[in-house]
Order: C-alpha cells, then structure tokens, then sequence
C-alpha cells in the first residue's frame, strides 16, 4: 500500500470559485479517488489562501475586518467543493494558528542558513493612497513584449516576470495615480544559493518535459533573489523582530499545505513528519495551473531545501479552461460561477466533461456546451446507464430481482476484467481522457452483447427463462465493472449503483469476481439527460 499526499493550489479567499477553478480540483479529486479505490493511503489537502493586500482592501470597502471576510469566503468555497464532490480530506486556511507557527519556524531556519539578506528598494508607491503597491496592483506595459494592461509582476501574454519598476506607463490599480518610486528595506531570500540544487531537481523527472524545458530558461541568467517581505498596511503574518514588515503572501500560502496537514493531524491519527521531513519515503504531490509554476517549482523547492523539510515527488501543472473557444468572459456570458453552474446543471456532468478532455499535459482544455450536451447523453445516458435500465426490468419482473448463478459469457466478463490495469496506468498517469476512452468502447461492447442476444425477444419464447436471466445477469455485471472504472468521476452516481446492486461499496478488487445469484433492489435512473434549455439559462444568467 502506498502512502500519498496530494493538493490542490490553494484558491484565493477574495471572490467565488468558478469552473475554470474546478479543473484543477476536480482533476485532482478524481486522482486521488482513484487511489483510494485502489487501496493506498492518500490524503487529500487544501484551504484557503487568506492573505495579501487584495483581501485587505476588499475588507476595507465593505467595511469589514480581513477576518471576516475570508471567514466568509472560506464557507462558500467549501459549499462549491462539496456540491462538486471534491472530498478533501481537510480544507484549512492559511490564516491560522498552525501556519503562524510553522511560516515563522521555517523563516527562522532560512535565517539561521544565511538565506535571508536585508535590502534597501526601490518601490512602487501610490501617493494618493498613501501605501506601497503589491506587484499585482501595478498595472502597465510589458518590458518584454509591450502587451498593455499587465500585471506588475508577470504578462499573461509572454509569460514573462519581473519587477513592477521594469513595466512601462504603470498606474496604481487602487487609485489611478501614477505611482511613485520610494525607498524601502526589504527582506530576501537568497534563491541563487540553490541554483545548482534546483536545476539537478528540474532533470529529475519531477516536472512534466515541457514544464521543466520553461523553467530552465530560467537557469541562463544567475537567479534573482526573491523577495519575501511586505509593508504595512498588510493583512498576513509579521516578520519577527520587524515593527512593519511582513510576510509576502507567496511565501506562507505554500506553507499552508503543511499547516493544512498539522491542522488534520489534530482530529484523525496522521503524522505530519512521516509526509513532510527530509528523507521521507512517502509521495508528495501538488496539482496546479500553469500560472503558478514559478513558485512551486523554483521558489518552493529551494525553501524547502533551506528548511531541511522534504522536496516535492512531482508537481502536475494544468492547462487553462476556455469556454466555447473563448476566455471566460462575463460580457459573453462564460465567466461561469460554480454557484450558478450548479443552480442549473449536475456536476457529474462537468465532472465527467473534464475527464474525457483531461491529460497529463498543460494544455488549455475547453468547454464546448454542444459537445458538453452530446457527449454526456451519449456516453453516460445512452451507454452506461442504458445497460442497467435494459436489463434490470426484466431481472424485476421475470425473477425477483434475483441474479443468475452463472454468466452467459465468462470470455467477456474477463475481458472487461482485464483491462483493469491498463484503465489504472492511465488514471495514474492522469491521462483521464484516455482512460474515459477505453470505459467507453467496453461500454460500447456491453450494449452490442445485450442487442445481440436479444433479451426482450427471449423473453417471449418458450424455454428460454434461464437464458433471460443470464443475459441480464452478465448485462449488469459488466454495467458494474463500468461504474468500478467510472467511481473516481462520478461518486454520486457509483453510491445510487452501490444501493441499486445492494452491495457495499464498490473497490477496485471487486472486479475480479462478478455478482452472483444476488437479490437486487428496483431500478431507478441513475441520470438524466442534459437538456438545452438548462444549458441556455446558465450562459444567460447575469
């Protein structure tokens, strides 16, 4: 049995999830449902991301104190999460007791290591609000490519990063004005101490080959140290021994994964030693965007390394989710809210979206609401659950709901049976939408075996009860490997199947022996279909 701990990037408590978040949360769900359903240990942790100078002023102009505010957000992300199905095994915050101690402790160790160095900036200043900008209230001209209306701190158009002092014509996001350059004492990480460490990480396999090909351009220049501190007025942690510095929120919102895990620790038997202390032998895995790359695979790992604490087994970066070919926009009606998806659709439908376009790679996927409606009734309606609406009627009415003894057609049971390892491999490989692939043609095989055999003319024909009752038996036992290998996409519909079979609940070893002269319950549907008009009112939703 292995022992597995998985994240999610953790989301930012100043607005509502929306789906282009839940690609990466339901992603990663559906791979560690998958190992859970294996049988290996595997913990599933997140929280939320609760400071930084965006959630300060949010507060502010609602009145409110920065604690309310992400007390607030947090309820509402974990009620998107657990309509979604997303099943963490703790959902924390980074506003905590926990990750106090921890970001303190481990600042304390990269001081103790001569990683920290204390600087006088050059910073951005906004005069009419009276307070130092963080990069991303910056806005202005890329310095590489020209892009307008970019961030301070990196451009969504060339992916390039720098320093808000490098963008040309830059505005204060706050006020308007045009900012002002003003002298600060600043704390830094020292990054280029680790540059030999990270780039043997980057050759290890720990990054995909094209995540790991981006990052070393980094490599070409000696790396620039990171700055690591804040000014006041700021909503985070205060660096020790200062009076008005604190803690860039990029440096304690990783942390959070171990405060996160600390937090569990207290209300379930785990040890967060065991996951986290350099030479631990358990995996560590982080799902993310590709937005974040940066800091998750440069910055991260040489914090750890500074902090003696264990580096990551793998980072898996995503790509972007577009809606009908565009960027999520709100003026057409894309910028989709999970909230609002759910007022309208079921979840498993996008759950299931997502992992028929899923892949290990980075690419963007989209959501294309034609293909999102034919897709989800003919694969999951018009096979899956067509299987066991076919054959559980006449399990019902001609043999009280009881199973055959026997399969009419061991060969394709095994089958069925032995494409067990190959679905698993890529589950593992998180190449989802292959493995939806192979469910998918065995689906297709299930349904061709019952229109061959012609159950529904058996059934009328005098001597052929037996026959009947093993056709639908193999019928329902192949429509149950199917919901075995679909358990990790489509929870809520795998626990109906688990009460429809009257079984306890399905594990992957439970498809090596079919079900057999068993007592059933009644059919009921397992799905609807997706109609149109749902689809129609959540794009015009305001």
């Amino acid at each position: 049995m292995r022992k597995i701990l998985a994240t999610s990037a953790l989301p930012y408590a100043n607005g509502p999830i929306h789906i282009g978040h839940m690609v990466e949360y339901i992603q990663t769900d559906i791979w560690v449902r998958f190992q859970k359903l294996r049988g290996n240990d595997c913990l599933y942790i997140c929280g939320d991301d609760a400071h930084g100078t965006p959630i300060m002023l949010s507060a502010e102009k609602r009145g409110i104190t920065p604690e309310e505010l992400t007390k607030e957000i947090k309820t509402a992300h974990e009620q998107d999460f657990q309509k979604f199905n997303v099943d963490f095994d703790n959902f924390y915050t980074t506003h905590s007791d926990e990750n106090r101690e921890l970001v303190t402790a481990i600042y304390e160790k990269l001081k103790a290591n001569g990683d920290i160095e204390v600087k006088t900036i050059e910073q951005a200043f906004d005069p009419e609000k009276e307070m130092f900008l963080p990069d991303r209230y910056v806005r202005g001209e890329c310095p590489r490519c020209g892009a307008k209306d970019q961030y301070g701190d990196n451009c969504e158009v060339c992916s390039a990063t720098y320093a808000p002092t490098d963008l040309k014509n830059p505005i204060s996001v706050v006020s308007g004005a045009t900012p002002i350059m003003k002298e600060s004492e600043h704390y830094f990480f020292k990054l280029s101490n680790y540059k030999d460490t990270l780039q043997q990480w980057l050759k290890s396999n720990h990054l995909q080959p094209e995540v790991a090909h981006k990052l070393s351009e980094w490599f070409k220049e000696d790396l620039r140290d990171w700055d690591i501190s804040r000014d006041a007025p700021y909503f985070g942690f205060k660096i020790p021994g200062s009076d008005n510095k604190y803690f860039y929120v990029w440096l304690d919102a990783p942390i959070g994964y171990i405060a996160s895990l600390h937090n569990l620790a207290g209300h379930k038997d785990v040890n967060p030693e065991e996951y986290w202390d350099e030479g631990s032998n358990t995996e560590l895995y982080h799902f993310i965007g590709k937005d974040i790359i940066y800091f998750h695979a440069l910055f991260w790992p040489a914090i750890l390394t500074s902090a003696n604490l264990r580096k990551p087994t793998a980072v898996f970066v995503h790509g972007f989710l577009t809606v009908n070919g565009q960027k999520m926009s709100k003026s057409r009606g894309t910028f989709i809210r999970a909230s609002d998806y759910l007022k309208h659709l079921d979840p498993e439908y996008l759950r299931y979206y997502f992992a028929a376009k899923l892949t290990s790679r980075i690419d963007d996927i989209d959501l294309n609401f034609e293909d999102f409606l034919q897709r989800v009734n003919s694969d999951l309606v018009g096979k899956v659950v067509n299987i066991a609406s076919r054959c559980a009627g006449f399990i019902r009415k001609k043999f009280d709901n009881k199973l055959a003894d026997e399969l009419s057609s061991p060969e394709l049971f095994n089958t069925f049976k032995d494409a067990a390892e190959n679905i698993a491999s890529l589950y593992e490989a998180r190449e989802f939408n292959a493995a939806i692939r192979e469910i998918m043609a065995l689906a297709d095989k299930a349904n061709q075996y019952i229109d061959e055999q012609k159950p529904w003319v058996l059934a009328k024909q005098e001597g052929e009860k037996q026959n009947v009752q093993n056709i639908c038996t193999m019928g329902l036992n192949l429509f149950r490997i199917l919901m075995i290998y679909l358990k990790p996409v489509l929870p809520t519909m795998a626990t109906n199947v688990e009460e429809f079979l009257n079984i306890a609940p399905l594990t992957w070893q439970d498809i090596k022996q079919p079900l057999l002269a068993h007592t059933i319950n009644d059919f009921k549907p397992l799905m609807q279909r997706v109609e149109q008009e749902k689809i129609d009112a959540l794009l015009e939703q305001e």
